[in-house]
């Protein structure tokens, strides 16, 4: 039997205080051989993502079935609210279907998809909504740009470009030469010995960023996830084209901009802490007291036509490009 009236009926609207939303997947299942130093990579990780986020952005972390030593340091975050949501999974049902149902369960405008290997930096937050901001028809930006990224699921970046909504050009940016090495070297590329090497850059308003990111951290308007993405499970624990279809090909074929910040605003960490990241991580003193006013543009539209007319077109701006891009791109 109900005695009286539920009071959140008289006070029921939901005010939504946060405009971006970082949803992290973790999965450790012991802390040995591969796995043996990734809890102190995902302390460092986490606490350098607490201290670099406004009040504006909130943090959902998901456990996806790791070991009873990292769920305890989870859950003691959550306790102390130093984050805002906690998943708990019971088992590893996969990477990408647990960041895609967490990311569909958020009612943020905008929401950063990270790996738990990533070392965050001041203003990575501006930085990001700078270029929502500046640029027409943004579909994502990562914090962490990649020289090597042109072609990667950048279909939509490039037709803009051949219809002239923004301005290319490719240019040296050599303050980005020595932390562009530790990415490569984070993911056991080669790295550069030319600092002058070629950046492709795009400009709109006053602000510059680079075309094209990797899928370590990137930051999605919510819309691309909802209309773009596939709609069922993957059922894949990691890897197997899995981040592609549910990421990648949804951003590109949104016809949307796929950037990134113009210098290096995160760094990945991989399973592995060493000297460089304890040191930038302590040099992170103070909490961004705000942020941007994020304005982004009329949401993007998504129907099977649309996705058709990208498959079609995406052919011919490969064949235009391979003509009008440096050596090398």
């Amino acid at each position: 039997m109900r005695v009286g009236v539920n009071p959140q009926k008289k006070d029921y609207k939901v005010k939504l205080e946060s405009n971006h939303r970082i949803i992290m997947v973790i999965y450790i299942p012991e802390l040995t051989g591969y796995y043996a130093r990734m809890l102190e990579v995902v302390k460092v990780s986490i606490k350098s993502l607490i201290k670099t986020i406004p009040n504006t952005s909130k943090i959902t972390l998901v456990d996806n079935g790791s070991c009873v030593e990292v769920q305890s340091y989870l859950i003691e975050l959550f306790k102390n609210k130093e984050i805002d949501a906690l998943q708990l999974l019971a088992t590893n049902i996969g990477k990408i279907d647990a960041l895609i149902g967490a990311a569909r369960a958020s009612r943020e405008p905008i929401l950063t998809l990270t790996d738990c290997d990533i070392l965050f930096k001041p203003s990575w937050v501006t930085k990001t909504i700078e270029i929502f901001n500046a640029f027409k028809n943004v579909s994502s930006v990562s914090p962490i740009p990649t020289r090597k990224g042109f072609n990667y699921f950048t279909y939509s970046t490039k037709l803009a470009i051949l219809k002239k909504e923004v301005k290319l050009s490719f240019l040296p940016i050599e303050e980005n030469f020595e932390n562009y090495n530790l990415f490569l070297d984070s993911i056991n590329w080669e790295k550069d010995i030319d600092k002058k090497q070629l950046w492709p850059v795009v400009s709109s308003k006053g602000k510059s960023a680079i075309v094209g990111s990797d899928h370590q951290i990137v930051t999605v308007r919510r819309d691309v996830l909802f209309n773009n993405t596939p709609k069922e499970p993957s059922y894949i624990k990691v890897g197997s084209e899995s981040e592609q279809n549910y990421v990648d090909f949804p951003i590109d074929s949104s016809f949307g901009l796929r950037l990134s910040t113009y210098n290096y605003y995160a760094l990945h960490m991989g399973n592995n802490l060493e000297d460089w990241m304890i040191s930038i991580y302590k040099s992170i003193n103070t909490k961004p007291e705000s942020v941007p006013e994020l304005g982004l543009y009329p949401s993007l539209k998504y129907n099977n036509e649309s996705v058709l007319k990208y498959k079609i077109i995406k052919k011919t701006i490969k064949k235009i490009f391979k003509i009008k891009t440096p050596q090398g791109y």
